[in-house]
C-alpha cells in the first residue's frame, strides 16, 4: 500500500491534492454542460431501425401539448384559448377544440415546431386563461411539459435524498464512534467522493450520454461505499492505537489489512458494475460509468486522503466526544466485539453448522421463490407519481378522450419513390388484414408518406393496455405473418420494419433477456476470479458466488412481493403497477453482488489473518467474525439506511431501488454472511483453503489478536 504510506508520510500534500480534485470536479460540473441521453440512444433491434427510418424521412411526429378545459362555458374558453395559442412563438399548429363524448370537456391540441424544447410559452398562455376563469378547470400536459415535470421531480427527490442521507449517516457514525470528528470523516469522504463523481460525469457524458437516473444512483452508491470504506479503515486504525501503537504504525497496519480489503472489495464492485456494459443499452452504459467512477473515487480517497487525515489528527480523531453516544459506543463495542453478543450468536452456528445452514437456507429460498413469477415492463404513465399535476392531467385526458388509449405499433416501408403508390396500397391492405384479426384497430391516421416519397408508414392500434400480456404476441404476429404477407409483392430493394411503443418494449425485453445470462456469467466469473486471486482458494470463491446468488434471489423475491403484488404499498405510498420496471432487476443484481463483497472481503480477510497465524479454521472463523461483527453491523446499517431513504421518494424507480437493495443488504449482512457463511466454512474446515492454506507474509506488521477491544481513552 505505497499510496497509503506516502499519504501518511506527506499528509498535507495528500490533503491539498484531494481538495484540489474536489474543487476541479465541481468547476467542471459548472463549466461543462451535461449531455443527456436522447431517444436515438435507446434504439434497439427492429423497432430501433423503424424509428431511424421515420426520423430520416422527416415523419417524426412533432411534440404536442394538450390543454383540457372542463366546466360551464368550456367551449367558449377553449375557442379563445386556441385563438391565443395560434400567435405563440414555437407553435406550428393548433387544432379546433374537440369535445368529449358527454360534452363536458374540450381538448385543444398544440403541435410545436421542430426544434422547440420548452413548452413554457404554451404553459404561460394556459395559466393566464386559467387565472381569468377560476370557475373552470384549465390544465395542460404534453410531451415536453411531462418530461420537464419528471426532471423536476427527480431533482427534488435527489435533493431530499441528499438532505436526509447526510444527517442519518452522521448519526450512525456517531453511534459507531461516539466522537464528532471520527464520525464526520466517513461522511465527509463519501460526500466529497459523490461531488467529484458528479463533476467528472459532466465531461464524460459527452462520451457516454447521462441517463436521467444516473445522479440518483451515484448518490446511492457513493454514500454507501464511501462511508463503508472509511469505516473499515478507521475501525482498524482505532483498534491498533488502542493496543498501544503509534498513530503512524496504526495507519500502516490499517493500510496493510483494511486498506487491502478496500482495494479488493472496490475491485469487486467495479467488476460487477462493468457487467452492465454487456447489455449494450444507453441506460446501463450510463449507470455503469457513474457507479464505476464513484467507487474508484471512494477507493482513491480511502487510501490517500484518509490516512493523511488520520496521521494529522492522531488521537484528536476521537474528539470531541459526545458523552451519551460515547458510552453507548463503548457498550456496543463490548457487546459486539470479541466475547460479546457476536460470539454468543455465533456459538450455535459453530456448534450446529448443518442445522444453521439448513434453517437459513429455507428462509432465503422462501424469499426467493416469488421471483419465479416476476413480470417486468418499462415505466408507464401508471408508474409516475400522481403528485405530478401533469400526470393527473394526462390521466384525465385519457378518461375523457379514450380513443388513443392502448398499445400501438408502427409499420414503416422504405422503397423507390416511384413505387410510392404500390407501397401505400400494401399498407392499406395490411391495415384491413390486421383489423380483421381482431388484434388490431385502425388508428384513423391512414398511410403517411415522406415528402420525397421514399418512406411510408401506418400506425396500428391495439385494443389492449400497453402492459397487457397479449401485446408481445400481437407484435410477433404483425412481424412474422401480417407484414411479410402485405409487402411480399413490393419490388426488390424495399425495406420494412415494425416499430412503435409496443415493438420497442418487446425488443428491449428480448435484448435484456438474451444478454441476462451473459451479464450474470460475466459478473460472477469476474468476482470469482478476484476472490481466487485474493484468497488463493477455489472453494472460497465458489462459496462467495453461491451466497451472492442467494442474496440476489431473495432481493428479486422481495421486489416481486412488494411492487408486483403490492405488499406494503400503503406504507410506502404507491400503487402497484403489477410489474417490476424492466431495467431494475439487472441493476440490483450487479449492485448487490458488488456491495455485498465489501464486508464479505473484510470478514474473510480477518479470518485468513487468524488462519495464517496458525489457528484452526473453526476457531479462525469464530474469531474473525467476532472481530468484525461491529464493523459489519455499522457498514450494513449505513447501506440499509441510505437505500431505505430512496424507498421513501416519490418516483417508483427510486422506491424499487431502495426497497430491493435495503432488504437485500439487510438479509445479506445478517443471515447470509453471519449464519450461512460461517456454517459453510466450519463444515468444510481446512478444505476451504484449497489449494493453498494462508500463511503470514514475511515482514508483515500485523497485531496479534487479544481480548475484547477496550476503546481509546
Amino acid at each position: 500500500m505505497r499510496a497509503a504510506r506516502w499519504s501518511a508520510e506527506h499528509p498535507w500534500r495528500a490533503i491539498l491534492a484531494w481538495i484540489a480534485l474536489v474543487v476541479a470536479a465541481v468547476g467542471l460540473a459548472v463549466a461543462v454542460p451535461t449531455h443527456e441521453t436522447t431517444d436515438a440512444d435507446y434504439r434497439v433491434g427492429e423497432s430501433g431501425r423503424a424509428d431511424a427510418m421515420v426520423a430520416d424521412a422527416g415523419l417524426t411526429q412533432p411534440d404536442t401539448e394538450n390543454v383540457l378545459v372542463e366546466g360551464p362555458g368550456a367551449r367558449r374558453v377553449a375557442t379563445d384559448l386556441a385563438d391565443r395559442l395560434q400567435d405563440v412563438g414555437g407553435v406550428a399548429d393548433v387544432t379546433a377544440p374537440q369535445a368529449s363524448a358527454d360534452g363536458t370537456a374540450l381538448l385543444v391540441s398544440v403541435a410545436l415546431a421542430p426544434g422547440v424544447e420548452d413548452a413554457g410559452a404554451v404553459q404561460a398562455v394556459t395559466e393566464q386563461v386559467a387565472a381569468e376563469h377560476p370557475g373552470l378547470s384549465v390544465r395542460e400536459a404534453g410531451d415536453l411539459s411531462i418530461d420537464a415535470a419528471i426532471n423536476d421531480q427527480v431533482a427534488d427527490d435527489l435533493g431530499s435524498a441528499e438532505t436526509i442521507s447526510l444527517p442519518v449517516t452522521l448519526l450512525l457514525m456517531l453511534l459507531a464512534f461516539g466522537a464528532l470528528i471520527a464520525a464526520g470523516i466517513p461522511v465527509l469522504l463519501a460526500a466529497s467522493s459523490v461531488a467529484v463523481t458528479l463533476g467528472l460525469m459532466a465531461p464524460l457524458s459527452h462520451l457516454v450520454p447521462a441517463d436521467l437516473t444516473v445522479s440518483s444512483m451515484i448518490v446511492l452508491i457513493g454514500m454507501a461505499v464511501g462511508v463503508d470504506y472509511s469505516l473499515f479503515y478507521l475501525k482498524r486504525e482505532r483498534e491498533e492505537r488502542a493496543k498501544g501503537r503509534t498513530t503512524l504504525e496504526a495507519v500502516e497496519i490499517a493500510a496493510q489489512t483494511s486498506g487491502h480489503s478496500i482495494l479488493v472489495s472496490g475491485g469487486a464492485v467495479i467488476a460487477s458494475m462493468a457487467g452492465l456494459f454487456v447489455v449494450g443499452n444507453a441506460t446501463f452504459d450510463s449507470l455503469a460509468v457513474g457507479s464505476i467512477l464513484v467507487v474508484a473515487v471512494a477507493v482513491l480517497g480511502s487510501i490517500t486522503v484518509l490516512p493523511a487525515l488520520l496521521v494529522k489528527l492522531g488521537r484528536w480523531a476521537d474528539r470531541p466526544r459526545v458523552p451519551l453516544l460515547w458510552r453507548v459506543n463503548r457498550r456496543l463495542e463490548r457487546r459486539l466485539g470479541r466475547g460479546g453478543a457476536s460470539r454468543r450468536l455465533l456459538a450455535p452456528v459453530v456448534r450446529h453448522p448443518r442445522a444453521a445452514l439448513l434453517l437459513s437456507g429455507v428462509v432465503v429460498v422462501g424469499l426467493a421463490v416469488p421471483a419465479l413469477g416476476m413480470r417486468t415492463h418499462s415505466a408507464t404513465l401508471d408508474t409516475l407519481p400522481t403528485s405530478i399535476p401533469e400526470v393527473q392531467t394526462v390521466k384525465a385526458i385519457s378518461a375523457e378522450f379514450p380513443a388513443d388509449e392502448g398499445a400501438n405499433a408502427t409499420v414503416v416501408v422504405r422503397a423507390d419513390p416511384a413505387d410510392r403508390t404500390e407501397v401505400a396500397g400494401a399498407l392499406e391492405q395490411l391495415t384491413r388484414a390486421a383489423v380483421a384479426t381482431g388484434t388490431f384497430v385502425a388508428s384513423g391516421q391512414g398511410v403517411q408518406t415522406s415528402a420525397d416519397g421514399s418512406t411510408s408508414l401506418v400506425v396500428l392500434g391495439m385494443p389492449y393496455d400497453e402492459t397487457d400480456d397479449r401485446v408481445p404476441a400481437a407484435v410477433h404476429q404483425l412481424r412474422d405473418e401480417l407484414v411479410p404477407a402485405a409487402v411480399a409483392g413490393l419490388p426488390d430493394g424495399s425495406q420494412h420494419a415494425v416499430g412503435g411503443g409496443a415493438a420497442e418494449e418487446v425488443d428491449f425485453l428480448q435484448q435484456q433477456q438474451g444478454r441476462l445470462a451473459l451479464v450474470i456469467a460475466f459478473v460472477l466469473l469476474l468476482t470469482m476470479l478476484i476472490m481466487v486471486v485474493t484468497f488463493r482458494s477455489v472453494p472460497l470463491a465458489i462459496i462467495s458466488t453461491l451466497l451472492n446468488l442467494a442474496s440476489v434471489g431473495a432481493a428479486f423475491g422481495v421486489l416481486t412481493l412488494v411492487f408486483q403484488r403490492g405488499w406494503g404499498s400503503g406504507q410506502l405510498d404507491f400503487t402497484s403497477p403489477g410489474f417490476v420496471i424492466d431495467w431494475l432487476p439487472l441493476f440490483v443484481l450487479v449492485v448487490l453482488v458488488g456491495l455485498s463483497m465489501d464486508y464479505h472481503v473484510f470478514v474473510l480477510s480477518r479470518v485468513r489473518e487468524h488462519v495464517g497465524r496458525g489457528l484452526p479454521t473453526r476457531l479462525a472463523v469464530e474469531q474473525g467474525i467476532a472481530d468484525t461483527a461491529g464493523v459489519v453491523a455499522s457498514a450494513a446499517a449505513v447501506m440499509v439506511s441510505v437505500f431505505a431513504i430512496f424507498a421513501t421518494l416519490s418516483m417508483i424507480e427510486m422506491k424499487m431501488m431502495g426497497v430491493g437493495l435495503s432488504a437485500a443488504i439487510l438479509l445479506d449482512a445478517t443471515l447470509v454472511r453471519l449464519v450461512m457463511l460461517p456454517a459453510i466454512l466450519v463444515l468444510l474446515g481446512d478444505r476451504v483453503w484449497w489449494p493453498v492454506r494462508p500463511a503470514r507474509p514475511r515482514g508483515e506488521v500485523v497485531a496479534e489478536p487479544e481480548p475484547a477491544y477496550s476503546g481509546v481513552n
